[in-house]
């Protein structure tokens, strides 16, 4: 299976379980990895035979800046379902980056990862 990357996706959204959260929001960063056959797309050079990343960046992103949930893990699965609704998807690789979540000690990142497929 081929891949398609998005990287370093940003938004900002309303999730977490503490009040603040939701009240001020923060900036959340995704990353995808897009599984699917892309040699029908390769030969024909046609677009339609593949996934647009444009338009799975922008609906990611609308999940992101969505309706708030409290789990980063309910975030990630959203995005993977969103994702799969493309007929050319067949998996998806989700990583959901929480680097302000509230934590007491110095951390670089808080990140949560999920593979979805049709299968």
């Amino acid at each position: 299976m081929d891949r398609v990357a998005l990287r370093g996706l940003k938004a900002r959204g309303h999730h977490g379980v503490f009040p603040k959260e939701r009240e001020e929001g923060q900036t959340f960063v995704v990353d995808l990895v897009l599984g699917l056959d892309t040699r029908p797309a390769a030969a024909d050079d046609d677009l339609a035979k593949t996934v647009h990343y444009g338009i799975v960046a922008e609906e990611v992103v609308a999940v992101v800046e969505g309706e708030p949930v409290d789990l980063i893990e309910t975030l990630a699965e959203r995005i993977a379902q969103a994702c799969l609704k493309h007929d050319m998807v067949q998996e998806v690789e989700v990583c959901v980056h929480k680097p302000d979540a509230p934590i007491t000690v110095a951390f670089d990142d808080v990140t949560v990862t999920i593979t979805r497929s049709r299968v």
